[in-house]
């Protein structure tokens, strides 16, 4: 079995499609998945740890932190990073993006989060409007992905300081664990298309070799890598203008 996870996950699976994301997939299923997301990121996703260290040290309880959630899905773990700032008395504005309306439904009428907004938009539809963010962050996106360039192209151009791209990290054990672990998840897309994902996700050497100049990959638990992006200072990006 060992062997047979090893040859199936050596080269990203970047042809695979997840069911979710097809237009014709199930409502009910895709209402469920969306659900059954808020479990499956607080447990294994690491955005605790996430807030933690990369996020929590920006904020402040005297003036408002912004916050961008690119591709929020079901909208979890933006509403997450919103209660735990206010938990630890911080003050953080988080806005949540994603273009499939079926996202955006679900997320408006399954959470009513202080300080948390829910639009359906694209980064580049933001970028148009001229919008700026002290934190843009993904979770689960970059896998998704035919090609980063324009992505974080677009994240940095609407973040004032950091950004934090949090996706899986491919591995025969991440595979075999999720596996295992997964049967629970009955009547959504979670087993089969997490399989697919993580069939699709980078390891940290791969997604380091496809990120721009100027970013940067660390490994995170459990299986997962951060792209980050960070300036101090707030100054002007480099890199492709995704606007063209």
């Amino acid at each position: 079995m060992e062997r047979f996870h090893s040859a199936l996950l050596r080269d990203r699976a970047r042809d695979a499609v997840e069911e979710m994301d097809l237009p014709g997939c199930d409502p009910g299923q895709l209402e469920r998945t969306y659900a059954q997301f808020a479990l499956v990121n607080r447990a294994i996703a690491g955005w605790h740890g996430i807030y933690r260290t990369r996020v929590r040290p920006r904020l402040s309880a005297d003036s408002p932190t912004s916050l961008l959630d690119i591709g929020c899905g079901g909208g979890d773990v933006s509403v997450l990073l919103a209660r735990w700032a206010a938990r630890d008395g911080l003050r953080l504005e988080v806005t949540a993006i994603d273009p499939d309306p079926r996202a955006i439904l679900f997320a408006r009428g399954r959470h009513a989060a202080e300080n948390v907004t829910f639009r359906q938009s694209s980064a580049a539809e933001l970028i148009e409007k001229g919008d700026l963010y002290d934190v843009v962050v993904s979770n689960h996106v970059l896998h998704h992905l035919e090609g980063l360039a324009a992505f974080l192209a677009e994240s940095a151009a609407l973040s004032r300081s950091t950004v934090v791209h949090n996706d899986i990290r491919r591995s025969p054990a991440a595979y075999a664990l999720f596996f295992v672990s997964s049967w629970v998840f009955t009547g959504s897309y979670i087993r089969r298309d997490g399989l697919t994902s993580i069939r699709r996700s980078y390891t940290a050497a791969e997604l380091a070799a496809a990120a721009p100049d100027g970013w940067t990959v660390a490994r995170h638990a459990p299986f997962r890598n951060l792209l980050l992006l960070d300036s101090a200072d707030g100054g002007p990006r480099t890199g492709p203008d995704p606007r063209g």
